[in-house]
């Protein structure tokens, strides 16, 4: 059963947040106006580079932080929102738990830049962290609902490049299904306070209308064999669940190492709230998880 904590987050937000009834600028304000919620520790640095052409932050942790795992991290928003200003508290308990450095890039965002701008800008800033010297095998790419989309997206991209796979990666309720088929996307399928089906909809034709089956806008459609070791992580209160089911399934029938944690009651990227057991927990495990393979 969820904890207290969780409760008092779903009763604020029961009803819904109420962002499809703004233009897309006010949805960006809404979310960037939120990102106090998430603060950052006193011991964790923020350093702006150029990452191959594309704004990023190194997330690191005093004391902590291995200079040699990194984790490649994508924001989730739909492909719309969100930046590095939301998700550098995400990020940083991330590079707490891994001890790693976490490299939180600014993809473009639809609609301006839809669809493929957000993979271009992955693979950049994968090109760049090799080339600056990061070996593949202690890297980690990892993300949450459309980041966590975007970071499987990357190792289908990386995959038919024919370049060095990370050594794992990580999807906090990825969203690999840009036109909700899944079952519990259906109306009334889950009592989901987070996300409508028909608001993920409008933004995958926001993202990518062209392009809904191209793998690497929908990665659901791509071809799973030969990734690397998957940790998936989703709640039962998710119109996502079936993203994951669904993508841990063929995964798992290619060959490829999955780990599914489906989590009985909780929200749409949960790992977010500070203060929450559950969340805590995940991180914790999600740091396991990645040290274990990129050591």
């Amino acid at each position: 059963m969820p904890s207290t904590e969780h409760e008092e987050i779903v009763a604020m937000i029961s009803g819904g947040l109420g962002l499809e009834e703004l233009s897309v600028e006010e949805q960006r304000a809404a979310m960037e106006g939120s990102a106090g919620m998430f603060p950052v520790e006193a011991d964790v640095v923020i350093t702006e580079v150029d990452a191959g052409g594309v704004p990023a932050d190194w997330v690191t942790v005093d004391g902590v932080s291995n200079a040699e795992r990194v984790v490649l991290y994508f924001h989730g928003g739909a492909y719309v929102l969100g930046s590095r200003n939301t998700h550098r508290g995400l990020a940083s308990r991330i590079a707490r738990a891994a001890q790693a450095r976490v490299l939180l890039p600014e993809y473009r965002l639809a609609p301006e830049q839809p669809f493929p701008a957000a993979v271009e800008d992955a693979m950049a800033c994968w090109r760049w962290l090799v080339e600056e010297g990061n070996s593949p095998q202690h890297m980690a790419v990892a993300g949450d609902s459309a980041g966590g989309g975007l970071a499987l997206a990357t190792l289908l991209a990386l995959k038919t490049a024919g370049a060095d796979l990370p050594a794992c990666a990580v999807g906090l309720s990825p969203w690999i299904d840009l036109e909700g088929t899944g079952p519990t996307a259906e109306p009334g399928a889950v009592d989901d306070p987070m996300l409508t089906p028909d608001g993920l909809r409008t933004s995958g034709m926001q993202y990518a209308a062209a392009d809904l089956h191209n793998p690497l806008a929908a990665p659901l459609h791509g071809d799973p064999q030969g990734l690397p070791p998957l940790l998936l992580q989703v709640g039962t209160r998710e119109i996502l669940l079936s993203d994951s089911t669904r993508f841990a399934e063929k995964a798992e029938a290619a060959g490829v190492e999955v780990t599914l944690e489906i989590e009985e009651g909780l929200i749409h990227v949960w790992q977010m709230l500070p203060g929450v057991p559950e969340a805590e927990s995940a991180i914790e495990r999600i740091g396991t998880f990645i040290q274990r393979r990129c050591c």
